[in-house]
This record gives C-alpha cells, structure tokens and sequence, in this order.
C-alpha cells in the first residue's frame, strides 16, 4: 500500500505539467498555480468526504476537534503546497526533487523523538542513506545539480518537505480519534479552499477547461483523495520512521513516468540503479530483525 502511494504520488509529476500546458499556466505564475492545486485538494476532500457518507460514516468532525483537523488542513495542505511551490519557483526541478526527498529524513528523526517504539537504529540510518542516494542517481546528468542554496529556493523546499513530515505525525495523533478517511476529507478539503482563496487573492486566473482538462484534474483529485487517504490509514497502524523511507520512491517513480507519458528517454542506467538503491533502503528499513537462537 505505501509503494502504491508513492506511485500515485509520484505520477502527479507528469499530471500537473501536462494540466499546466493544457490551461497554459506559466511557470511563474504562482497565483493560478494555487488556484488549480486548490481545486485539485478541494475535489479530493469532497470526494472522501462523500465516499464515507456512502459508507455510513460519520463525517461531522467533534465540536472538541474542529481546531485540530482545520490546523491540520491549513498546516499539511495549504502551508506545505505554498512553500513548495515558491521554492519551485525558485530551484531547478532537479534539485527540488532532491530536496524534497529530505522529508523521509524529517519524517524517521521527528519518530524518534516522539515514539518510544520508533527509534533510530543503524539499520535506519544505512537504508535512509541508500534511499537519498537512490534520488542522486535519478537526478544524475544535465546542469540541475551544482552547491548553490537559496531560501527561496531549495531553502522553501526543504521547508516544505518538513511541514509534511510534521503534518503526517500530528494527523497520526488525530486518526486515534477519527476516522482515517473522514480526517484526510475535511484536511484536502480545508486546505484545497485555502488555496483558492490565496489563488484568488494573489489575482490567478484558470480557464479554458475542455474534457481533456477536466479529466486531467478530476485524475489528480482522485489520486489524491486514495494516496493521502491509505497513507493515513498506514500512519495510524504502523511505525512513521518505517513508513518515511518509502517517500524516496516518489522522485523515482516521477521521473519514471514523466519519461513514459512525456516521451522522454526511459531506458537508462540511472533509472535502475536508483530504483535498486531506493529498494535496498526500503528493505534495509522495513525488515524485521532475525531471532537470535535460544
């Protein structure tokens, strides 16, 4: 479940700039950047939203919870979508996606400090290494990588990456009290309306939809609504420093798919040594140590 997550994550990579050329967005054009990321996480939402109707769930969020779950929305959603995206705006794609890989680290380091069962332990500590070393090899090659930072840039990335990390643990804590789905709906939902709002504030414009458009995003809606869904359900039944490693295959899986659907050069040596570092990381981490004979 964790890999078909990153799958779905890592194909939003491929969707966004196909939906970008489609409406005609600019790079720069942040404003109408957050308005179709707000439709995209406002229709996820309201899909789950309905979907736990459909299943005789209670979604009316308890009056003792409704400042968690709208912190949790506006912190997970709204605040990370915006640092990303100004940081993007900023920084190669390259090196964003490199950055962006740091959130498995934020995610196995805040588990430590948190969860007395979900220590660091060397065998973390390698497969994490293997993972980050797994993102270098798909970003080999080109112009993208050199040593210069900037905040905006590679800086409101790795700020994103961490806003992530947090917003994960902190929905673990909540999903003790409400169901996962009902928690996820209400947290795309909220932040997805915070985003139109920023979008519309900040003077975006979206237009021009058709049905290839429309279906493009109603897509991305729905890959949301499922990956952000089972990610909570897995946050709420197993170890987050075991679950964060797994992030690494989403820059793998992008890449991989962008070369598909964009028709760019797949078949290359990079692509399989990193999805066999990001592999050997996963295993290294999630494996369960041996008894020792008695």
């Amino acid at each position: 479940m964790a890999v078909l997550c990153c799958l779905l994550w890592g194909s939003a990579f491929p969707a966004v700039k196909a939906g970008y050329a489609l409406l005609h967005v600019a790079k720069t054009d942040t404003a109408t950047q957050m308005l179709f990321a707000g439709w995209r996480f406002l229709a996820a939402g309201l899909i789950l939203l309905v979907l736990a109707l459909v299943n005789r769930k209670p979604v009316a969020i308890p009056r003792d919870q409704v400042g968690r779950i709208v912190g949790l929305g506006l912190f997970q959603t709204t605040v990370q979508y915006v640092f990303f995206y100004v940081g993007l705006a900023h920084a190669t794609g390259v090196k964003s996606s490199i950055m962006n890989a740091t959130g498995a680290f934020f995610g196995v380091i805040l588990a430590h400090f948190l969860f007395e069962d979900d220590r660091l332990t060397p065998r973390k500590v390698a497969g994490c290494l293997l993972g980050f070393a797994g993102v270098l090899a798909v970003n080999l090659g080109g112009k993208g990588l050199d040593f210069e930072f900037s905040l905006l840039g590679e800086g409101f990335v790795v700020i994103a990456a961490a806003v992530l990390a947090a917003g994960s643990i902190w929905g673990k804590a909540i999903s003790r009290t409400i169901d996962p789905m009902v928690m996820t709906g209400w947290q795309l939902a909220i932040g997805g309306a915070a985003l139109l709002a920023i979008g519309e504030v900040a003077g975006g414009h979206l237009g021009g939809f058709d049905a290839r458009s429309l279906t493009l995003l109603a897509y991305m809606a729905a890959l949301s609504a499922a990956a952000f869904a089972l990610w909570s359900l897995l946050i709420k039944h197993n170890p987050v420093g075991m679950l964060a490693v797994f992030n690494f295959l989403i820059p793998v899986f992008g890449v991989l798919l962008s070369a598909v659907f964009l028709h760019e050069p797949v078949l290359a040596w990079k692509n399989a040594a990193a999805l066999a570092l990001v592999c050997a990381g996963i295993w290294l981490v999630t494996r369960k140590p041996q008894a020792k004979p008695q």
